[in-house]
C-alpha cells in the first residue's frame, strides 16, 4: 500500500512539473520564423496550421490583437500623438531632453555589465546602469522619433540596443541579481517591459518597424516572461516582485496565444494576490508607509487591471476591493490643498515638503467614478498616463463629478499614521503623528518615530522632506535631525545604516525604534494620541509623545522623559524661525502673512538652529536632568493679530488662558489651559471646585468640561490613573485609561 502511495505521488509530482514546465526558453531569443510553433494550438489552427504562417501572417495578426487588446488602439495613434502634443505643451521639450541625455550617454550597441564608461569617457555608475535596465528614457527617445518627422535613425536605436541586450545574455555578458544590479531582476525586468511594450504599440502603424522587426520585440519579450516565471516561483516581499509580476501579467494578457501564456497569468496573477493580501495593509495603506511605493503599488496594479477590463477578463473580487482601498487612503491623508504628507522615503521631488497625489486619485476616478476621488482628480492626467488609458476614460475627464470628502480625523492603525484634521477648507489645520514599523521590511523607514508634521492656512508649518536616493544628503535627511521628533542626548533613532549591495545610493536603518500607540480618540472637543517607542532605552531613557488637538485652535505636544541619571532632552522643529522670547516663543512666517509659534508652557534651557540644503531647523533643549517633560503649543495664526503677543507676560493662546483656571489645583505642574468652561490640566494630583473634588492617584493631564449639570473628564494621561470623584451627592472610585471619558452628573 505504501509503495503504491507513494508511486502514486511520485507519478503526481512528475505530471505536475510537466504540466507546469514552459515551452519558450529564458536564456534565448526564438527566431521569428520559429514563434508559430508555440502558439497554442487553437491559434495555429485558426492561423491555417503551422506551417502555413508566414512571418507576415503572424505580424499582422498580432497588429490586429495589440489594436483589441492594448491600453489604446494603436491604429488611432496618430490622433492620439496630435491631442497628446496639443495637451502637453511641455512634453517635446521634456522627452526631447532626456532623449538627447540617454543617446549621448549610451550607444545603441550598449553594454550590460560594469564597469565601462559613458561615450564621453565618464565611469558608469550602478544607479546610472539600472535606470539603463528600466529603460525609461527609450521611451523618450521613441517620442523624439516622432517630433523629428519619424527619422528611421531613431527607430533604429531602439530596436539596436534591444538587440544588444538579447546579445549580453547569449554571450552572459549582463550584470546578474548576484552582483546587485541585476539587469533581468524583476523590478528592472519589469519596468523594461513596460516600457517596451509602449514603444512597440507607439511604432505598430510605422513602415520602418518591420514584420521581423515586429516578431523580433515579442519573441525578446516573451523570453523575458519565462525568465519572471522561472525566477518568481515563490513570494518575495517588496515592490520589486510587484512590478515583476505586474510585467508578466499583462505579458499573460498579451500574449495570451501562447502555450505558455496561462501558466504565466496564474503565476503572476496568484503572487500579486499575495502581495495584496500581505503587503496592503488591513487600513489600506501599502506597507512600506511611503506615499511613493503607495502610488507605486497602485501604477503596478493599476496596468494589469485595466488590461483585463479591456479584454473583459474578470479578476477577482478581492483585487479591485484592494485597489481601491489605495485611492481611498489617499483621501483620507490629504492636505486641505489635496496634496499629502511627506512619509519617510518619498522621493519624487527631492527636499519637497508636500506629495502631489492629484494624478493618482484622478485615476483613482476614472477607474471607480466615485465623487470624493473626483474631488482630488484633475481635468487631465500625468503626461505619462495618457497612454494607458482608454478613449472612454479620456472622456471622464471632460466632467468630473466632485464631491467634498465629510470624514475629518482618521486613523490606520496597522500602518501607524494618526491624522488629525480640523476640515477640507483652504486654511484648515491638519496634522500628522506617524509612529509605526513594518516588521517584515522597513527598508524606507526613517528615524522619525513619533514624529509630526502639520499645515494650517494652506502652508507647510511642521514640514518633513523628500529625499532622492542618488544625492549625497540622503543618509542625513533619512534620519531624525530633520524630523519633528523628541530626541535625548546625542542619540538619534536610526542606527547602522547601510548602503545596498549595488551602490545606487539606496541605504536603510539596522536598528529604529519599536512603536506602541497607547491611545487615540477623536470626539467633538479634541483629538488625542499618546504613544511610545523604545529608542532611547539604551540610554536608559524612557519616552512617550502625548499630542492634542483643541479643535479649531491649537495643537499642544508633550514629551515626556524618565530616567535614573540626568540627560539632555531635545525637541526638534523643521522650519525657518526667529526667536521671539527664545527659548519660550519661536515663530514662523510666511509669505501671506500667516504663521506658526512654538510656545513652551514649562521652562526650558535653550534653542539652537541648525540647517542643510536650504532647510532649517531649531532644537528646543533642556539640560542635566533627570525626569522632565515639555509641554509645547504649536499655534498656527492666520494674521498678525492671531500671533501670540510676545511682550505679554502670559499672553492667550486662540483664547485659552494660561494658568487661569478656576479650579484649586494641587500638584508638581499644575499647567492650565482654560477657554469658556473647559480647561486642560497637565501634571494636576487634586483638583477642587466648591463642593467638588477630583483625587488621582498619580499626576495626569486630564480635560475638564462642564456644561450644565454636567462634568465631563478625559484623561489626557499616557497611562492609566485611579480617580476619586468626591461632591455632596457622587461618591466614586474608578480607574481611567488614556483617551477615557468619563460624565457626572453634578447639581
Amino acid at each position: 500500500m505504501n509503495f503504491i502511495r507513494r508511486s502514486t505521488l511520485f507519478l503526481l509530482a512528475v505530471f505536475f512539473q510537466m504540466s507546469t514546465a514552459q515551452s519558450i526558453p529564458s536564456e534565448a531569443i526564438i527566431a521569428s520564423n520559429k514563434l508559430s510553433a508555440y502558439l497554442k494550438p487553437e491559434v495555429q489552427q485558426e492561423l491555417g496550421g503551422v506551417n502555413a504562417i508566414s512571418t507576415a501572417k503572424l505580424a499582422d495578426y498580432f497588429r490586429t490583437k495589440f489594436s483589441e487588446r492594448y491600453f489604446y488602439d494603436w491604429k488611432n495613434g496618430e490622433q492620439r500623438f496630435k491631442q497628446y502634443t496639443s495637451i502637453y505643451e511641455n512634453a517635446k521639450k521634456n522627452h526631447t531632453e532626456r532623449a538627447l541625455d540617454h543617446m549621448a550617454k549610451f550607444p545603441a550597441n550598449a553594454q550590460w555589465k560594469l564597469p565601462y564608461n559613458y561615450q564621453n569617457g565618464e565611469p558608469v555608475n550602478a544607479y546610472a546602469l539600472r535606470h539603463l535596465a528600466r529603460q525609461h528614457k527609450m521611451v523618450d527617445i521613441a517620442f523624439y522619433y516622432k517630433y523629428q518627422q519619424k527619422n528611421p535613425e531613431y527607430l533604429r536605436y531602439f530596436k539596436n540596443q534591444m538587440v544588444s541586450l538579447n546579445a549580453a545574455l547569449l554571450a552572459n555578458k549582463y550584470e546578474t541579481i548576484e552582483d546587485g544590479n541585476g539587469v533581468y531582476e524583476a523590478f528592472r525586468s519589469g519596468y523594461r517591459i513596460l516600457n517596451w511594450l509602449h514603444i512597440h504599440t507607439f511604432f505598430l502603424g510605422e513602415k520602418e518597424y518591420s514584420d521581423e522587426d515586429q516578431l523580433l520585440t515579442i519573441a525578446t519579450l516573451l523570453q523575458h516572461a519565462s525568465n519572471l516565471y522561472e525566477t518568481n516561483t515563490e513570494f518575495v516581499p517588496g515592490n520589486h516582485q510587484t512590478r515583476g509580476m505586474s510585467a508578466l501579467a499583462m505579458l499573460s494578457l498579451l500574449f495570451r496565444d501562447f502555450k505558455d501564456s496561462d501558466a504565466w497569468y496564474q503565476r503572476s496573477m496568484g503572487l500579486l494576490e499575495q502581495h495584496l493580501s500581505k503587503e496592503i495593509n488591513k487600513d489600506g495603506f501599502q506597507f512600506e508607509r511611503t506615499v511613493h511605493y503607495h502610488i507605486s503599488d497602485i501604477d503596478t496594479y493599476y496596468y494589469v487591471y485595466q488590461l483585463a477590463k479591456n479584454s473583459n477578463i474578470k479578476v477577482n473580487p478581492f483585487w479591485e476591493n484592494k485597489l481601491k482601498s489605495l485611492f481611498t487612503t489617499l483621501t483620507k491623508i490629504a492636505y486641505p490643498d489635496k496634496s499629502a504628507p511627506v512619509f519617510s522615503d518619498d522621493t519624487n521631488e527631492p527636499w519637497a515638503e508636500k506629495n502631489n497625489i492629484s494624478g493618482a486619485l484622478t485615476l483613482g476616478y476614472l477607474l471607480f467614478g466615485e465623487p470624493e476621488m473626483g474631488y482630488f482628480a484633475n481635468d487631465f492626467v500625468e503626461s505619462n498616463m495618457y497612454w494607458y488609458l482608454n478613449d472612454a476614460q479620456l472622456q471622464m475627464l471632460k466632467a468630473i463629478q466632485s464631491k467634498k470628502p465629510e470624514f475629518k480625523s482618521v486613523v490606520f492603525p496597522d500602518t501607524g499614521y494618526y491624522i488629525m484634521r480640523q476640515g477640507w477648507e483652504p486654511g484648515a489645520m491638519v496634522m500628522a503623528i506617524s509612529n509605526g514599523l513594518d516588521p517584515e521590511k522597513p527598508d524606507h523607514q526613517h528615524g522619525d518615530m513619533l514624529g509630526i508634521q502639520a499645515m494650517a492656512n494652506g502652508q507647510v508649518i511642521l514640514p518633513n522632506y523628500q529625499v532622492r536616493y542618488s544625492l549625497k544628503d540622503y543618509e542625513f535627511f533619512k534620519n531624525s535631525m530633520v524630523k519633528n521628533v523628541a530626541l535625548v542626548d546625542d542619540e538619534v533613532q536610526g542606527k547602522e545604516y547601510g548602503g545596498n549591495q549595488g551602490g545606487s545610493g539606496f541605504g536603510k536603518f539596522k536598528v529604529l525604534p519599536q512603536p506602541k500607540t497607547i491611545a487615540w480618540d477623536s470626539n467633538d472637543n479634541l483629538d488625542y494620541y499618546v504613544g511610545r517607542h523604545n529608542g532611547f532605552e539604551n540610554i536608559g531613557v524612557n519616552y512617550s509623545r502625548q499630542v492634542i488637538y483643541l479643535k479649531n485652535d491649537f495643537w499642544i505636544v508633550k514629551d515626556n522623559f524618565q530616567s535614573g541619571k540626568p540627560h539632555i532632552y531635545k525637541q526638534v522643529w523643521q522650519g525657518h524661525y526667529s526667536f521671539e522670547k527664545a527659548p519660550k516663543l519661536l515663530r514662523s512666517s510666511f509669505v501671506d502673512g500667516s504663521g506658526n509659534d512654538i510656545y513652551q508652557l514649562v521652562a526650558t534651557d535653550s534653542v539652537t538652529t541648525s540647517g542643510k540644503n536650504g532647510k532649517e531647523w531649531s532644537v528646543v533643549s533642556k539640560n542635566n536632568t533627570a525626569n522632565y517633560s515639555f509641554i509645547t503649543a504649536i499655534v498656527p495664526f492666520r494674521k498678525f493679530d492671531d500671533r501670540i503677543d510676545e511682550d505679554k507676560e502670559s499672553p492667550q493662546l486662540k483664547g485659552w488662558e494660561v494658568n487661569k483656571s478656576k479650579w484649586t489645583v494641587e500638584g508638581l505642574g499644575g499647567i492650565t489651559l482654560t477657554k469658556e468652561n473647559s480647561t486642560v490640566f497637565f501634571s494636576v494630583k487634586k483638583l477642587t471646585l466648591n463642593n467638588i473634588q477630583i483625587q488621582f492617584s498619580s499626576e495626569a493631564d486630564v480635560y475638564v468640561k462642564q456644561d450644565k449639570n454636567r462634568l465631563s473628564i478625559q484623561s489626557l494621561s499616557n497611562k492609566d490613573v485611579q480617580m476619586d470623584f468626591v461632591n455632596q451627592i457622587i461618591k466614586k472610585s474608578t480607574s481611567v485609561k488614556p483617551g477615557q471619558v468619563v460624565v457626572f452628573e453634578v447639581k
